[in-house]
């Protein structure tokens, strides 16, 4: 029996720590059972870690689904599929993610870097992947994305954070007049 196709590609997007703790994570599929709620997506996010840890291979095959991965100090980062999925479209998702986030954090990709650069590394998300549609995989384009001057952004469009940054910086530049 042929499915028809679909943009709806990518099911997931995960990074974990060595402890196999979830760090970030965003499942465009709530409609299936596996990821329906926090509680069966972090059971899915252990039975990957478990058979992810020691694996040597980049991808996996676990539960009707392929899981392509990528392991870096003390993170992992997982992009996750449909069973059907072309694993060549789901491994350039995964260095899309992973080349945009080591240019975000200079090539000090790291749990604790990670976390003090959260707000991009979720945008990163974003901008890969929509809703499980792919939208986009260079890397250069995604940061420039990510990292758009806020003075550039109307006040009414910024975050509290880049109302605040902004401010800092304002006032930083007076006092040092």
């Amino acid at each position: 029996m042929s499915v028809p196709p679909s943009l709806h590609t990518i099911k997931g997007v995960c990074i974990l720590d060595n402890d196999g703790k979830r760090v970030v994570s965003k499942y465009h599929d709530t409609k299936d059972e596996t990821f329906a709620t926090a509680k069966d997506q972090k059971l899915f996010e252990s039975k990957v870690f478990k058979a992810t840890e020691k694996s040597s291979s980049e991808i996996v095959a676990i539960n009707n689904y392929t899981v392509v991965f990528r392991s870096n100090v003390d993170l992992f980062f997982y992009v996750i599929g449909d069973s059907r999925e072309n694993e060549l479209m789901l491994l350039s998702v995964l260095n899309a993610l992973y080349e945009s986030i080591s240019m975000i954090l200079r090539k000090n990709v790291e749990k604790r870097a990670l976390f003090d650069h959260m707000d991009s590394i979720l945008l990163i998300c974003d901008e890969i992947v929509d809703q499980g549609i792919l939208l986009e995989c260079d890397a250069n384009n995604i940061v420039n994305r990510v990292h758009v001057k806020t003075e550039d952004i109307p006040l009414s469009e910024q975050t509290v954070t880049q109302v605040f940054q902004s401010a800092k910086e304002s006032l930083k530049w007076s006092l040092l007049r």
